[in-house]
């Protein structure tokens, strides 16, 4: 049987605070034989002194110390519980995860998510990144609870709820000092070959991992995410698709060069999606936030916009 429990621990707490057996009474509105008898029967089940006593005052024993310095740990976690429990009878969750593609950015979303903070009952959130079928993989493997622009259609066997929320188109680019860079005509596979590919590696867990624009035996250098991509391609270490809304001010600016090839990569859309039958009280508020102030343009565009302008000074 446990010898310890959390009311002998806050009082234990709160003597240590307050000095004395007398101060801690007040505080917890108890009369002092109440406290007194609590701290005699603790000691006496785990057979040590926590206090020393010295008159009206007292001080922790190092047992005390000890037990106090783990004690304030479950205490703490006991009042998070309380608070958890209470969260979730109000209809709202105790956390959220919401996962999107590398290609967009967390930061993007600094609006709804203040605006959430401003409303919610002490949800947590948690922001998630993951690449290609890794965003579908996490919204069904529960690591995330809502996709705020997973790209691509989902997988097949439902289990979810999709709505498109917007798509970006791509464009060819490399460094303007790659070999690449100097060629007049549209680009095609012979061209592309001797070259190496960087392509950003798909984190699916369980889902089949997708290949996007890869030939067969080509050097390919993978990456984790678009960021790395989108770096390495305005290094000149290789080349591949950007979205657009990432390289049109790299372009502009002169650090890279857009080539037209023969085989285009076709726009892709970007869903909002969260489990079917979940009806929480966060999940619900992002549905309508997203549904009402549409910030997939911020999302796909803002990070890489800043970037370019900082790589534009640099080569300045």
């Amino acid at each position: 049987m446990l010898k310890l429990s959390l009311d002998a621990l806050e009082i234990v707490e709160t003597i240590a605070r307050k000095g004395s057996f007398a101060g801690a009474a007040k505080e917890l509105f108890r009369v002092p034989s109440t406290i007194s008898y609590t701290v005699s029967k603790l000691e006496d089940d785990l057979g040590v002194r926590l206090f020393d006593r010295f008159g009206p005052r007292v001080a922790l024993t190092p047992a005390g110390k000890e037990l106090l310095k783990e004690g304030r740990y479950l205490l703490r976690a006991a009042g998070d519980l309380e608070s958890r429990v209470r969260r979730v009878a109000s209809g709202w969750e105790t956390g959220l995860a919401i996962g999107m593609d590398s290609m967009l950015s967390p930061a993007a979303l600094q609006p709804e998510i203040e605006a959430f903070y401003g409303v919610a009952d002490q949800t947590r959130l948690r922001l998630v990144r993951e690449v290609l079928s890794g965003t579908w993989d996490a919204l069904l493997d529960r690591r995330v609870d809502l996709l705020v622009g997973a790209a691509g259609e989902g997988p097949s066997g439902g289990g979810y709820t999709a709505e498109a929320i917007g798509s970006s188109s791509f464009v060819f680019a490399v460094a303007p000092g790659h070999p690449l860079a100097g060629l007049a005509h549209p680009l095609d596979k012979s061209d592309l070959l001797p070259y190496r590919a960087i392509s950003v590696s798909d984190s699916a867990r369980q889902l089949g991992a997708r290949t996007v624009g890869l030939l067969f035996g080509q050097d390919t250098l993978a990456v984790p995410d678009m960021e790395t991509k989108y770096e390495f391609q305005l290094k000149g270490i290789g080349f591949g698709f950007l979205p657009e809304a990432w390289a049109r001010p790299a372009i502009d600016a002169g650090l890279l060069v857009e080539k037209e090839v023969v085989e285009p990569k076709p726009d892709e859309t970007f869903y909002l999606a969260w489990r079917s039958g979940e009806d929480g009280a966060a999940l619900t508020w992002w549905l309508q936030r997203i549904r009402a102030q549409s910030p997939f343009e911020r999302m796909i565009g803002r990070h890489c916009h800043e970037a370019a302008i900082v790589q534009a000074g640099r080569a300045k």
